[in-house]
């Protein structure tokens, strides 16, 4: 009586890395060119408002155009989990392109005026609130789960390249052409990234059956289901949390406060400059920790206390007493709000279901880019009244308190990124 040989089964094929995957590449490169866009899109906006109207009326024209982003953000998050994300992101960014070179040409024959400047704020955000939702939930879509910590930090280089090359794009742009040429500069951005887009291959999605007690076909059932998916989520509930309350404390200070802080130590503009720099040298060196390893364990745990000590760095640099060491007390911050940035979305990508990411991505970014920037005003008006130390003191306080939070809850403390 002979034995049957069973075959054994083969290995599974070992990952692409992301850094040496054509297709994420190819995401990369898209993503990298439209957030440059982004950056000459704006220099362009605030050029062009400063130049029709009052500083407050530009100062008013660039708010407005966070609105729609706002309000419509949950809505982006909703249409990116019913159409998946591929097809939204290159219809909003083929709107965005359209869009912003058609007031390129009409810039050529009449002078910008305040109401269109309004209209173009509002129409680029409304697109936007499409737009990044979409782009949040794509790498899982276009890479191995065990890769998702390296393209979460290859995203951040290519943040950092945006703000590197953006600005003085955009500056000479305006220099050569005015207003009409910054925006062609923008749209032809836009345009660069499409193709390449439509070049990205994508992982098959899940299948679109309704889920905890979801509303097929509406899309306020949809968002519905989203947000309860968030709330029963072990992972996501605290991690939402910890987003919220650390982007309150972190964004007024780094934003407003650091040009309230440089003015007030007397260290001009070079100064100011000098620190940026550093922030994004830090937040460099984070992403490119990532995109090197790859996987960081106890990712949960890490990112908890990496931003606890993002928030103490913040406080120092407010107490710096001299500019060298305000700079690096900024490499601090972007070190360590950079990594912890990078792991916060490498998390929610893969503790979310992959049916609800672009909703749970519209939440996250909703918190950081609608609800987050409205301390501005707050931060402005306290400084006004304590200084920036007392203010520093405090805005670290409650980001430091995002980074505890995320230390009480033993699910999020004990999450771990998938291994390669």
């Amino acid at each position: 009586m002979s034995a049957t040989a069973v075959p054994t089964p083969a290995a599974p094929a070992p990952e692409r890395p992301a850094h040496r995957d054509r297709n994420v590449l190819r995401w990369l490169a898209a993503y990298t060119a439209s957030m440059v866009g982004d950056s000459v899109y704006y220099m362009a906006l605030s050029w062009a408002a400063i130049r029709t109207g009052s500083p407050g009326q530009a100062g008013l024209v660039l708010a407005l155009g966070a609105v729609p982003r706002a309000v419509l953000m949950l809505g982006g998050g909703v249409l990116a989990d019913r159409f998946g994300p591929r097809r939204v992101v290159i219809g909003s960014d083929a709107a965005r392109c359209v869009f912003i070179l058609g007031i390129a040409v009409a810039l050529l024959f009449t002078t910008p005026s305040l109401w269109l400047l309004i209209t173009v704020a509002l129409v680029f955000g409304a697109v936007d609130a499409l737009f990044l939702p979409a782009v949040g939930a794509l790498p899982p879509r276009i890479t191995a789960p065990g890769q998702l910590a390296r393209v979460q930090g290859m995203r951040g280089l290519a943040a950092r390249i945006a703000n590197v090359t953006g600005a003085p794009l955009g500056g000479l742009a305006v220099a050569l052409g005015g207003s009409a040429m910054a925006f062609a500069v923008a749209g032809a951005l836009f345009a660069l990234s499409l193709p390449l887009l439509l070049a990205v291959r994508m992982i098959p999605g899940p299948a679109k059956s309704p889920a905890d007690g979801a509303e097929a076909g509406t899309a306020w059932g949809e968002l519905r289901d989203g947000l309860r998916h968030i709330r029963r989520h072990r992972v996501l509930a605290p991690l939402m949390l910890v987003i919220a309350v650390g982007e309150l404390g972190f964004v007024g200070p780094l934003n407003i406060g650091l040009t309230l802080l440089v003015q007030e130590r007397g260290w001009g503009a070079d100064g100011m400059g000098w620190i940026v720099a550093a922030f994004g040298v830090g937040a460099g060196v984070s992403s490119l920790l990532l995109t090197v390893r790859g996987r960081m364990q106890r990712a949960g745990l890490v990112q908890s206390v990496v931003l606890c000590g993002g928030a103490v760095a913040v406080a120092a640099l407010a107490y710096a007493p001299s500019l060298g060491l305000a700079v690096l007390a900024g490499v601090f911050i972007g070190l360590l709000a950079g990594l912890s940035g990078a792991l916060t979305g490498a998390l929610l990508q893969t503790a979310a279901d992959p049916a609800y990411l672009g909703r749970v991505t519209s939440v996250a970014t909703l918190f950081s880019l609608g609800v987050a920037p409205l301390c501005y005003p707050v931060t402005g008006a306290a400084v006004g009244l304590w200084g920036t130390g007392p203010v520093f003191v405090v805005s670290a306080a409650v980001c430091g308190t995002g980074g505890l939070l995320g230390l009480c809850f033993k699910a999020l403390r004990r999450a771990e990124l998938p291994a390669p």
